[in-house]
């Protein structure tokens, strides 16, 4: 149960000998926060990891040419490469004020490059640093990513794209992919926890990130929903009503225009 305040209780109904019942609540509302924020580090760890990889698959090739004496090639190789990570970066943080989000972003794009998928956030996305609950959307844009990329992988012109805007206290996430697309018939099946078109991992549990993803909207007092991308592919979409703090109000100004 999700009561006032976001309190997560866990009830239990025991019937006794005399046809009543003992009804009893278990407060898991930090348990439930610990896990959510578990869940967000460790997609910030495989993002990481796969930055890592990548770093290392960089200096191993610089590596090579510098043996060969192939000195210009190293220099015009070391150029390309900052490039290509500046322009990413800069094109994550101009748009996504928020450090945790914006780390993550960035190194999902390094996942998406190494799966052979394209990354992208819209141009029109501008998110301000003002969220309630960093690790929270974390761990919802991580989650619907992963999904994104698993589709997206296989597709004629592998693509991902990250829209995230703030109406007021309103964030609106959509995550499109160029995968199959999911049938009208199952889009209410795919937020269910255990639904999965992979196979099951090693220890047995399998599709739990969309479901999360549900269960930490509707916490928040949010929604999400599922729908056919133009041009083919899943269009995933999360409404927040009240993720973002309210906007600190501006100090007044003297006759000059300055701070008083």
């Amino acid at each position: 149960l999700t009561v006032s305040g976001g309190r997560v209780l866990v009830a239990n109904r025991m019937p006794t000998d005399d046809g009543g019942a003992v009804v009893t609540l278990r407060d898991r509302t930090e348990l439930e926060r610990l896990g959510r924020e578990l869940d967000g580090t460790r997609g910030l760890i495989d993002a990481l990891r796969a930055q890592d990889h990548e770093h290392a698959n960089r200096m191993h090739t610089l590596l090579g040419l510098l043996e060969l004496e192939l000195h210009d090639e190293a220099m015009e190789f070391i150029t390309e490469t900052i490039g290509v990570h500046r322009a990413t970066a800069e094109q994550v943080t101009e748009r996504v004020h928020d450090p945790l989000l914006a780390s993550l972003l960035v190194g999902k794009a390094t996942v998406a490059t190494e799966r052979g998928v394209a990354l992208y956030v819209a141009e029109d996305s501008l998110l301000p640093n003002r969220l309630v609950d960093p690790p929270g959307l974390v761990t919802i844009v991580g989650n619907l990513i992963d999904n994104a990329l698993d589709a997206a992988v296989g597709s004629r012109e592998p693509r991902v794209e990250v829209t995230l805007c703030a109406d007021d206290r309103t964030v609106l996430l959509r995550v499109s992919d160029t995968g199959p697309g999911i049938p009208a018939d199952r889009r209410d099946v795919v937020f269910t926890e255990g639904w999965s078109t992979k196979e099951p991992p090693a220890h047995g549990k399998r599709g739990i990130g969309l479901a999360l993803v549900r269960r930490l909207a509707e916490r928040q007092g949010g929604s999400v929903r599922v729908s056919d991308r133009e041009g083919g592919g899943a269009e995933f979409t999360v409404v927040l009503p009240e993720a973002l703090a309210e906007q600190p109000a501006r100090a007044p100004l003297t006759a000059t225009g300055e701070p008083r």
